[in-house]
């Protein structure tokens, strides 16, 4: 099958969106199909070799954090030469909702076209003032996908659809391999962009402030780094670099405040043999289902009475290890990837993609 995939973020700057879709391709390459990614990303950016550059991008604030999306002629231009070039079977858009090249190649391509929803920001007024704009080229998908309950509900309640669930998917047996027996003394681990407040990096610290036991604690992430005692502020890391951080690690914090529709990193700790605490939000909470401690969102208090838990109890955090290792394997790429292949195999009747 000839398989084009749009992404609306840029590769200049990683992201959970990107991650997917990179993953997803890699997949669906490795069985045998032929697949093209096209979305932003500027000449000196390392992308592999299926991925089609699309340029610049511009960041615009959104939902709490920053999306890096591109405008203008050259966008139209680019998504008509990728859709007449690649002569695709089916058309994956990724966030059709999002004005950049998703948006275009949605008004644009003709044919058996998928969606993907990721975003689930309740009640968007611009998207609500759009809605009568979006509506006859949303009309053009042919199967609907969202990764959580809370982006199919948000898509259901915002523009109509009915988007079937297929999670996030994650390479567990990488993470798996990564793990290693734990040190004498526990390991924190947190990622995330450290100036972005909904990641909840100062709650983190602010528990750790009172904690009185003794832990290291490793911070991944672009952004300011702090000078905090104890904290080891390692920076953006390679794919390899994070699963060799989380397999070492014993306890993974992911203290969010909102503005999350899925948690994949906590699907990775749980994989890479960590025990995940996590804040009390609708998306975590699904994820983690009963393999994760949550605490009260926003409360470094909270916080750290969980961390005091798992630290001072071995038993404990070794159960939920094990529930988080058997979690994950909902949400391994093999299992996600026929999934997406089989909403393909719906929506495909023998047509090529075409251009309006």
């Amino acid at each position: 099958m000839r398989i084009g995939i749009i992404c609306p973020y840029s590769f200049d700057e990683p992201g959970g969106v990107q991650a997917h879709i990179l993953d997803l391709a890699q997949v669906l390459r490795g069985r045998g199909h032929h697949v093209e990614v096209l979305g932003p990303a500027s000449e000196g950016t390392s992308v592999p070799e299926f991925v089609t550059r699309g340029g610049r991008s511009v960041p615009i604030r959104y939902n709490g954090s920053v999306a890096r999306l591109s405008f203008g002629p050259a966008v139209r231009a680019k998504v008509r030469d990728f859709l007449l070039r690649g002569r695709f079977d089916v058309l994956h858009i990724h966030e059709p909702n999002s004005p950049s090249y998703s948006m275009v190649a949605l008004w644009m391509a003709t044919g058996p076209i998928v969606a993907t929803y990721h975003a689930s920001s309740a009640g968007s007024f611009m998207l609500q003032l759009a809605r009568p704009l979006l509506r006859p080229a949303l009309e053009k998908i042919r199967g609907g996908i969202a990764v959580s309950e809370m982006a199919r509900r948000w898509q259901v309640e915002q523009l109509g659809g009915d988007p079937v669930l297929i999670p996030n998917g994650v390479d567990t047996a990488r993470f798996a391999a990564a793990r290693r027996a734990p040190g004498e003394i526990p390991e924190i681990v947190f990622l995330g962009r450290l100036d972005e407040p909904r990641k909840g990096l100062d709650i983190l610290l602010d528990a750790l402030a009172d904690l009185a036991r003794p832990v290291r604690v490793t911070v991944i992430g672009g952004g300011r780094p702090r000078q905090v005692p104890g904290v080891t502020f390692v920076g953006r890391v390679s794919e390899e670099e994070k699963a060799a951080i989380l397999g070492r690690a014993d306890i993974y914090v992911a203290p969010n405040t909102g503005g999350e529709s899925f948690g994949i990193v906590l699907v990775e700790a749980m994989a890479a043999g960590c025990a995940v605490v996590a804040s009390d939000i609708e998306a975590f909470a699904a994820v983690a289902d009963d393999a994760a401690l949550l605490f009260r969102t926003g409360s470094a208090p909270a916080l750290r009475e969980q961390l005091r838990t798992l630290i001072d109890a071995p038993a404990l955090r070794a159960r939920l290890i094990a529930a988080g290792e058997q979690r994950a394997r909902r949400f391994d790429w093999d299992t996600v990837a026929s999934d997406v292949l089989t909403v393909y195999e719906t929506v495909a009747d023998g047509s090529t993609v075409g251009v309006e």
